[in-house]
């Protein structure tokens, strides 16, 4: 018995209709597990310069792991909106480490006095020093108390030496003064602290000097303004003696030292700023060209 047309187109409607309701649901789950997977696991970036060469060149294309220091959690819609948010980080399974190649928002989008999150302007830079180090620079390389080895790219800080030694810095639009740009303090980039770096309990005293190095910090912190009257220093309208961070802190630096805005510049980077840690490159192009280096492709970054 032949089945009636319209039975026929119904089942036919139907049959389309269920493909149509599935298709649209795995596209679903795929948007959905892509968005997780960018929140709480892994990101891209692509590399827009050579401060980190030559671990990393412009056109370089890199994935961020996320999971293992901990993904962070705020209101992004605030965030772009330049408002105040609050960050809280996923536990991760390891702490970020000396050498660590990170990415971060930039902590001073606006002003040089100012600690802000600026969800538009990302950097990536190697971590020298982590919570409770206590970092120097002589003769332009990094050096960690208690520490033998020297962090970070050995043979740039070599070539900066040389540079500064031979007279040609300025020529070569390399810039000396470093944070905290104070003449009181006077340090450059080729002597360089000695600079506790503070982590989440961590105490210092609260003297002119520490006012000097730590305000950017503790003001980012607190909501409010460092001052001093007389010998006293002043958080808001209290006198303070001394100050318990909130927050990590570390010291990065760009691999190519003589064309790199990093801490040297800047001052410290608040853990809540980090993206996370670079794993690998995915994928490289050369920016001249436009081919593909595969001799990158897939190459973990050390």
């Amino acid at each position: 018995m032949r089945m009636p047309d319209k039975e026929k187109q119904k089942k036919v409607a139907e049959k389309w209709g269920n493909r149509l309701v599935n298709f649209i649901l795995a596209l679903s789950f795929c948007f959905v597990t892509y968005v997780l997977l960018q929140v709480f696991a892994v990101t891209s970036f692509k590399i827009p310069s050579d401060s980190m060469e030559p671990s990393l060149l412009a056109g370089d294309y890199i994935l961020v792991d996320k999971c293992s220091g901990g993904a962070r959690l705020f209101d992004l819609l605030g965030a772009l909106e330049k408002e105040e948010v609050k960050i809280h980080r996923v536990p991760g399974w390891r702490n970020f480490k000396r050498n660590d190649v990170l990415v971060f928002n930039f902590p001073y989008p606006g002003r040089w006095d100012s600690l802000a999150l600026d969800m538009m302007q990302y950097y990536v830079k190697r971590c020298i020093a982590v919570p409770g180090d206590t970092l120097e620079i002589r003769d332009a390389h990094y050096a960690i108390r208690g520490l033998e080895l020297i962090p970070g790219d050995v043979s740039a800080q070599d070539e900066l030496q040389k540079v500064i030694e031979s007279g040609t810095a300025e020529e070569r639009g390399i810039v000396l003064e470093s944070y905290p740009n104070r003449e009181e303090i006077g340090w450059d980039i080729q002597k360089f602290g000695p600079l506790y770096i503070p982590g989440k309990g961590s105490t210092v005293r609260m003297d002119f000097r520490n006012r000097l190095l730590y305000s950017n910090m503790i003001e980012w912190e607190q909501k409010k303004r460092l001052s001093v009257r007389g010998d006293s220093v002043l958080l808001g309208d209290s006198v303070i003696r001394q100050y318990c961070f909130r927050e990590n802190y570390y010291f990065v630096s760009g691999d190519k030292m003589i064309n790199s805005r990093d801490s040297r510049y800047w001052g410290l980077l608040p853990e809540p700023f980090v993206v996370g840690k670079v794993a690998l490159i995915w994928k490289s192009q050369d920016t001249l060209n436009g081919k593909i280096r595969w001799n990158r492709v897939l190459k973990k970054v050390e």
